[in-house]
């Protein structure tokens, strides 16, 4: 870094962004306790970047940080397959209760129970649409 570089002014992102990389060496071993928590107060009180660069200066570069993996769902996919049971079963059990309060007469939740059960039990729009995506590659 040249001299003009060092003198400019540090951001709160640039000094975040050491107290990251240093708490990382921390993490790694590579600093104790008493040596992050010096940095640290020093990071967060540096005005210049050269101040900050000389903090890490002895440290080698830190591992970048990877992002938290997101758990994917295939398009058109709701819930999967146990979680559309968690909202089937609730919905089935207020539909026997209401059925319960009204009279108990003729059973009409099966009507609902069965129409809805057939579908949990089928194969989900993903694979529909997956067969229909091949079908139409194969034919090109």
């Amino acid at each position: 870094m040249n001299s003009a570089q060092e003198e400019m002014r540090a951001s709160d992102a640039d000094r975040e962004a050491v107290v990251d990389r240093l708490s990382a060496h921390g993490a790694a071993g590579r600093l104790d306790a008493d040596e992050l928590d010096q940095r640290t107060a020093a990071a967060l009180g540096a005005r210049t970047v050269g101040e900050l660069s000389a903090l890490e200066g002895d440290l080698p570069p830190a591992p970048a940080l990877r992002p938290a993996r997101r758990r994917r769902t295939a398009p058109g996919k709701w819930l999967p397959p146990l979680g559309r049971f968690r909202a089937y079963l609730p919905v089935m059990a207020l539909l026997v209760v209401i059925w319960a309060v009204t009279g108990a007469d003729y059973f009409w939740p099966i009507w609902p129970a069965l129409g809805w059960g057939v579908a949990l039990l089928g194969p989900g729009p993903c694979s529909r649409s997956r067969r229909r995506g091949r079908a139409s590659a194969t034919t090109t």
